[in-house]
């Protein structure tokens, strides 16, 4: 059987007694602690470590926010808040869980391009900042505003007329359902302003995983030159600017790690070259999957090995319910295997040619396909990488009944 490349396992995931080591316990010690499988287990090493290398490559000047909604876990949000300027949300759901691990409100801006009139005063009477994502969103914070007598914190999301390119999901240039085109922006914010409402400035959000450093720093060069020619328009500073994010994560055979350093060398000579105007301007990038993706693994329990014309199956007791990315139904064309290894035996010799499937009665729960890996057998685990960030909850957990899978972080 020939076999399928499996993607790069990220660094720093080393074996302890012959088993696959998180946060320096095995992955048996930390099934044995939920009590079960699947599981996700989120290292905080991992999680500081990545904070660090953007925070020694990255301008001073240039703040890191938190994109809740790549992996929104109590604990993970915890973790964060001391290492990271602000958090972005997309719900009142997202709210409600800043606002329990008691995140100052104004480390927070709130994107999205449906917010419904209660989410709005929620975050209006909360005091985070709204990106607004249309003029009719505007119109609305502002008349709830003026109705519970309390001043919205506004910024506009932009529609940029370029999108950043290599990324896996487009969400500038051209028609979009996200933001304000970005010839309407100036009318918009002057109207913002003159309505008396805490004028927050810009967000400029164009794509997500992105592998190309030049790619990268092409966007942040465009985004800044869009929001130096807009707030020349508007008439009036920008008291902070979103630049959104895109940096992308290795998941698939081929795929090799964004330069940073080269990312960060680019946007300090940018930020270096800023007009006068600027100086007093609050810049970020917003960061999801870059910051937890790789600091997350799925762990499930090989329940039944079985062959079937001559290919083995290791039947799992997780699946696509907990890791529908891994599954190849979350955005990707052509199914390409994640990284995954046998936990259990995580220093074994690849020798076995196996597929990896889920416990769902369903042709598309797949983990690995044709994966060259050390032998297992029932009772020994799988681990799958890259799990930190759109996983449990990106997944369809209540698809078949099954259930949510357990978290830890460690």
């Amino acid at each position: 059987m020939k076999t399928k490349a499996l993607g790069p396992i990220p660094a720093g995931y080393d074996a302890l007694d012959g088993e696959l080591a998180i946060g320096g316990r095995t992955a048996s010690d930390l099934v044995a602690s939920a009590r079960s499988t699947p599981l996700f287990v989120y290292s905080r090493t991992h999680l500081d470590r990545r904070m660090a290398e953007l925070r020694a490559a990255l301008p001073k000047r240039v703040g890191i926010n938190y994109a809740v909604k790549a992996n929104p876990h109590p604990d993970v949000i915890a973790h964060m808040e001391p290492l990271v300027d602000g958090f972005d949300i997309a719900s009142s759901g997202e709210l409600a869980m800043v606002q329990a691990q008691r995140i100052d409100p104004t480390r927070v801006s709130f994107a999205g391009p449906g917010k419904r009139d209660e989410e709005l005063e929620a975050a209006i009477s909360a005091g985070v900042t709204l990106n607004c994502e249309s003029e009719g969103e505007a119109a609305r914070s502002l008349h709830i505003g003026q109705r519970i007598g309390k001043t919205p914190r506004i910024a506009i999301r932009v529609n940029p007329d370029f999108e950043l390119k290599g990324s896996g999901m487009k969400m500038g240039g051209g028609a979009k359902p996200f933001g304000v085109d970005a010839e309407r922006v100036p009318a918009l914010a002057r109207s913002i302003i003159n309505e008396g409402a805490d004028w927050r400035g810009l967000h400029i959000f164009t794509g997500s995983q992105a592998l190309s450093a030049e790619a990268i720093s092409e966007t942040q060069s465009n985004v800044l030159k869009l929001a130096e020619k807009l707030s020349g328009d508007i008439g009036e500073p920008l008291p902070k600017l979103n630049m959104g994010g895109g940096f992308g994560i290795p998941y698939f055979p081929g795929d090799e790690p964004l330069d940073l350093g080269a990312v960060g060398s680019a946007l300090e000579r940018m930020v270096d070259n800023l007009p006068d105007s600027f100086d007093d301007t609050q810049l970020c990038v917003e960061l999801g999957r870059y910051l937890v993706g790789e600091a997350g693994v799925y762990l499930c329990r090989v329940i039944d090995k079985k062959v079937s014309h001559g290919t083995t199956y290791l039947v799992t007791d997780g699946g696509l319910h907990h890791q529908l990315a891994a599954s190849g139904n979350f955005g990707t064309v052509v199914r390409r295997n994640y990284p995954v290894a046998i936990a259990s035996n995580y220093s074994g010799e690849a020798q076995d040619v196996v597929n990896v499937v889920g416990c769902l009665c369903t042709p598309l729960d797949r983990l690995a396909d044709a994966a060259l890996l050390p032998a297992a057998d029932v009772g020994d685990i799988v681990a799958v990488f890259c799990a930190g960030a759109y996983g449990a909850t990106a997944s369809p957990s209540a698809f078949l009944g099954h259930g949510a899978a357990t978290e830890l972080l460690v």
